[in-house]
C-alpha cells in the first residue's frame, strides 16, 4: 500500500513535470509564431508602401508627361520648331527613364498604359511638329499642341491617372 502510495505520488509529480514541460514548449511555439507573423506583417507592409510609392511616381510622370504640362514646363522662347520638338521628347524620355523602375511595383495593365501615355504623346509631338516648317517660331508648336490637348478625350494621362487612383484605393 505504501508502495502504491509512493508509485502514485511520483506519477503526480512526473504528469505534473511532464505538464509544465508541454506548458512551456507551447509557450515557445507560441512566441516563434507571434515573431513569425509580426514579421511577415512588417515585410507585407513594406511591400504595401513600396507600391503605394510607386503609384505616387507614376502619379507625377502621368501629370508631368500630359501634353499641356509638357508644354506649360518647357521654355520655348526663341526655339524653332525642331528645338522644341526635340526638348519636349527629351523631357518625356527622361521622366520615363527616371521611372522605370517603377514597373517591378505596379501590374503590367499600369505598366502597359504608362507606356501608351508615353508612346502616344512622343507620337503627337511629333506629328504636330511635322505639319509645321522647321523654321517656324516654337510658339507655333506650343499652340498647336495646346489646342489638341484641349479636344475632349485627347489627353490620355487623364485615364492613366484615374487608373493609378483606381489601383492605389485598392491597396488602401
Amino acid at each position: 500500500m505504501i508502495l502504491l502510495d509512493i508509485s502514485m505520488e511520483y506519477a503526480s509529480i512526473t504528469v505534473l513535470i511532464v505538464l509544465l514541460l508541454l506548458a512551456a514548449w507551447l509557450l515557445y511555439e507560441f512566441r516563434t509564431m507571434k515573431e513569425e507573423v509580426r514579421k511577415s506583417a512588417d515585410s507585407k507592409n513594406e511591400a504595401m508602401k513600396l507600391k503605394l510609392q510607386a503609384y505616387e511616381r507614376l502619379t507625377v510622370f502621368a501629370d508631368r508627361a500630359s501634353i499641356k504640362n509638357l508644354v506649360a514646363r518647357t521654355p520655348y522662347s526663341g526655339c524653332n520648331v525642331v528645338e522644341l520638338q526635340l526638348a519636349l521628347l527629351e523631357t518625356i524620355r527622361t521622366e520615363y527613364e527616371y521611372n522605370v523602375s517603377q514597373q517591378i511595383y505596379v501590374g503590367a495593365d499600369i505598366w502597359k498604359a504608362i507606356n501608351n501615355l508615353k508612346d502616344q504623346n512622343i507620337y503627337i509631338i511629333n506629328q504636330i511638329a511635322a505639319n509645321i516648317p522647321s523654321q517656324a517660331s516654337g510658339i507655333e508648336l506650343s499652340k498647336l499642341l495646346l489646342e489638341y490637348a484641349s479636344q475632349k478625350n485627347a489627353d490620355l494621362s487623364v485615364y492613366v491617372l484615374d487608373a493609378l487612383q483606381f489601383e492605389a484605393k485598392k491597396i488602401l
